[in-house]
């Protein structure tokens, strides 16, 4: 039986024993182990918190029984603060679990995902926007190899709402559609088979390219499986209602849980249209000599269709 642990260094250490020794035999006597891909997850054993999927359902439960919450976003001192944008509700519920905001590709609490999603109301549980499920930046093409702003100025397109000097990349890019009329690039997948549902080459990417091929942009398949796999292991989807002024928020009495993925899943959701390219890239200031980017490039997914990206999941009523 092997064993590994994760150092806060990141060194990795291991021991082997065998099947019928005394720390084998204590493994098969433990209960309520989750899977994390392959691998049996023990690291509640080694913090003592307990069952981690029990902790976030109570801890879940503690925040619904709050009712309306001000928005708030924990700052690098970890005290909450009073936080008026709109998209208040995941900081919310971040700062309520005691989670820092940060773009580390890691779970959010206790190895699981947080994701909070507006709704009309907690009795239909319509999501009112689709799931944002990763942020990754580009590893390759135009992007990368000659920087955003050579990007944005060959892809971009000016400002519809009549901003001056100001350039966006935006538009929904799904496998299947044609080229997109502002910036005529196009999504595509090389290495996946849509078929087979089978990697075959570890080399392969989702990119973006124009009418010449040539490639604006790609997501490398290794990279992208690291990010997904160790992020969506198990992900909470957490309902939210919003009030305002002051804004406030209240999170439901249901949640999603969802285990098991693999990025095999998000490839085929990919393929088949489910999951999209959703950028909100821009850059201001366009005509000076120092131009000012911003960059979200984001993979979404309707609510009602997350289903196909895990192997389990469930509603739990927490009242």
């Amino acid at each position: 039986m092997l064993f590994l642990g994760i150092c806060p260094d990141g060194r990795v250490l291991g021991h082997v024993c065998a099947g019928d020794h005394p720390i084998a035999q204590a493994f098969w006597a433990i209960t309520g182990l989750t899977h994390t891909g392959v691998f049996l997850d023990l690291s509640h054993l080694a913090t003592g918190q307990g069952d981690a999927k029990s902790n976030l359902i109570s801890t879940l439960k503690s925040i619904h029984a709050k009712g309306w919450i001000p928005s708030q976003k924990l700052g690098r001192n970890g005290r909450p603060a009073p936080y008026r944008a709109q998209n208040g509700g995941g900081y919310t519920l971040e700062a309520e679990l005691g989670v820092s905001p940060n773009g580390y590709s890691e779970p959010d609490f206790l190895g699981w995902e947080i994701k909070q999603f507006g709704v009309t109301d907690f009795v239909n549980y319509r999501a009112k926007s689709p799931v944002t499920l990763m942020t990754p930046e580009p590893t390759g093409g135009v992007y990368r190899e000659e920087g955003v702003e050579a990007f944005m100025r060959k892809f971009g397109y000016a400002d519809k709402s009549g901003k001056e000097d100001r350039i966006n990349f935006g538009g929904i890019y799904k496998i299947g559609r044609d080229f997109h009329a502002d910036t005529g690039l196009v999504l595509a997948v090389s290495g996946f088979n849509a078929e087979t549902r089978k990697i075959e080459d570890m080399d392969g990417v989702l990119y973006l390219s124009d009418r010449e091929d040539q490639i604006a942009a790609s997501w490398s398949f290794r990279g992208m499986l690291a990010h997904w796999n160790r992020k969506h292991a198990r992900a909470a989807y957490v309902p939210s209602l919003k009030r305002s002024p002051p804004p406030e928020y209240s999170y439901g009495p249901k949640v999603e849980l969802f285990e098991g993925t693999d990025f095999l899943l998000f490839l085929s959701a990919v393929a088949n249209g489910d999951v999209y390219y959703d950028p909100a890239v821009k850059m201001e200031k366009v005509n000076t000599a120092h131009p000012a980017l911003k960059r979200r490039s984001q993979f979404r997914v309707r609510h009602d269709r997350l289903h196909g990206l895990y192997v389990a999941g469930e509603v739990v009523v927490l009242t």
